[in-house]
């Protein structure tokens, strides 16, 4: 067994928990929104064709915000095709991943079930082959009440009030060379300041997001984000960034450390932001949408190449998420928690099917996938304060980021003045073999006992849930022992995520 230790206080404050931390990602892309999230005829299907199962799990999920429709997808989306009559709706070819759009699912449905959901829409722009106009025309049939064209039109559709969409997305991925429309960073950021000067003409209370590097390894990474910063950063309230991460070769212990490359990440946008503020000498500081991020086992897609035929929804990157991979997506909501004074948004891609949490067969049920329950319970229990904590432990050796704790950890902490006094601690054991006894201590905690320890960790690291199996791998709780002298113990098994919630004793 190996020891570990961190102190939790209050002093330790890094900033409150954003909300938006908990987004997801809807895009047009395989069976996300069609036999995802919307499918009528299904048996669970409401009066609008949505799936009520995947409704429920949504919610349980505990997603705040969800963007759409892409991705990659919305680099050559016309919005226009996606109201009025669906009968009337025309066909078109998603050249982004091969497939057919029928367009039966558009902005109204979407709409309807960011509502029914529970969850605020943050709305992508086709900044690839469309421009300024497109995306004010869009903006004023959205949000603008009424007696304009666009406006009237909406309404006209079916929608008297305005869909309120407060958080733009001022394209995709433009420094990608698969972008449909990709472009230099110059020539983005000048249509990105442009495009954002243009919208607050309408609405300068908007919160506009410029495209960062869909990946630190792009060789742009850094200089893209300086240029398209030192043309919009007026117009702009967040910059982007989108990371995927996956086993590769084998190489679980790198795998199970992602999160220290999402950690030098996050810093390496804060610093070019920062310097590109003292530059201009704004007093304005850029936070960061890291809009895009999961385990996604990219080189298999990439070996599997798109469809051969433009078919409709074809199954596409439907990962099947094991007990490893769950872990990992606990230790990249540590680092997104972790840096919360400048990532305010956040989002999982997808939500449906596509490199998801949540599962679902046409006609037939649905379920949570491992990477579900971390997410759900860092949702559920990361409010209020978030804190830091700065673990002492011991450390591994990886092939891609060297020495690495075995331990990784951040805490939250709501007050009694805010609703509900309780402190949660996440942590992630990542070695492999050993359990870690990890010795917290909660001096500046006096009186808060445990309520709840939670593992999810298996045996099999390679064990998932399955339609035939959905409940094989989920969090279970374990024996917590009693705070002795402002110190509690516990035991982290190997590859695991935890989740340590306690509450004052009461009087």
């Amino acid at each position: 067994m190996l020891h570990a230790s961190l102190t939790v206080d209050p002093a330790f404050r890094v900033a409150d928990v954003s909300p938006r931390t908990f987004g997801s990602f809807v895009e047009h892309m395989g069976r996300c929104v069609y036999t995802g999230i919307y499918e009528p005829g299904h048996p669970q299907a409401d009066e609008d064709g949505l799936r009520r199962d995947v409704l429920e799990l949504v919610r349980e999920l505990g997603v705040t915000t969800v963007r759409y429709p892409g991705g990659n997808f919305v680099s050559g989306f016309r919005w226009e095709d996606s109201v009025g009559p669906v009968a009337d709706r025309p066909t078109r070819l998603d050249l982004a991943w091969h497939s057919t759009e029928t367009n039966a699912f558009g902005l109204h449905e979407f709409a309807a079930w960011a509502r029914k959901a529970g969850v605020e829409p943050m709305m992508a722009l086709n900044l690839g082959t469309r421009g300024v106009q497109e995306a004010l025309d869009l903006l004023e049939y959205a949000n603008h009440p009424g007696g304009t064209a666009w406006s009237d039109q909406r309404i006209k559709n079916g929608a008297r009030d305005p869909f309120g969409i407060r958080m733009w997305c001022l394209g995709n991925e433009m420094d990608g060379p698969w972008q449909t429309g990709h472009k230099t960073a110059a020539e983005y950021g000048r249509l990105a300041a442009e495009t954002g000067r243009a919208m607050r003409m309408i609405d300068p209370d908007l919160e506009l997001v410029a495209c960062g590097s869909s990946s630190s390894s792009m060789p742009t990474f850094g200089a893209w984000e300086a240029t398209v910063l030192e043309e919009a950063y007026d117009q702009v309230d967040y910059i982007s960034c989108h990371a995927y991460y996956e086993e590769l070769d084998g190489d679980l212990g790198s795998f199970l450390a992602s999160a220290v490359d999402m950690d030098g990440f996050v810093e390496s946008v804060v610093a070019t932001a920062d310097h590109i503020r003292a530059k201009l000498r704004r007093k304005k500081r850029i936070n960061l949408s890291f809009d895009e991020w999961n385990v996604w086992y990219n080189s298999r897609f990439e070996a599997q190449g798109k469809p051969a035929e433009w078919a409709v929804a074809p199954r596409v990157i439907e990962d099947e998420y094991n007990v490893a991979d769950a872990v990992v997506v606990g230790g990249l909501l540590i680092s997104l928690l972790r840096h919360s004074d400048r990532v305010t948004a956040a989002c999982l891609a997808q939500l449906v099917n596509v490199i998801a949490p949540i599962r679902s067969e046409p006609g037939g049920p649905s379920w949570r996938q491992t990477t579900f329950h971390p997410f759900a319970q860092a949702a559920r229990h990361a409010r209020g304060t978030v804190l830091r904590v700065e673990p002492v432990a011991p450390v591994y050796e990886t092939a891609r980021f060297g020495e690495v704790p075995v331990l990784d950890a951040v805490a939250t902490h709501v007050s009694e003045a805010e609703g509900a006094d309780e402190l949660t601690v996440f942590a992630v054991n990542r070695h492999q073999t050993e359990d870690v006894e990890l010795a917290l201590d909660l001096r500046a905690f006096p009186g808060y006992v445990p309520v709840e320890h939670s593992v999810l960790a298996d045996p099999d690291l390679r064990a998932t849930n399955t339609v035939h199996d959905p409940e094989r791998v989920r969090p279970r709780g374990v024996d917590t022992g009693a705070v002795t002298d402002g110190r509690l113990t516990v035991s982290l098994p190997p590859v695991s995520w935890n989740v340590v919630r306690l509450r004052p004793t009461a009087g």
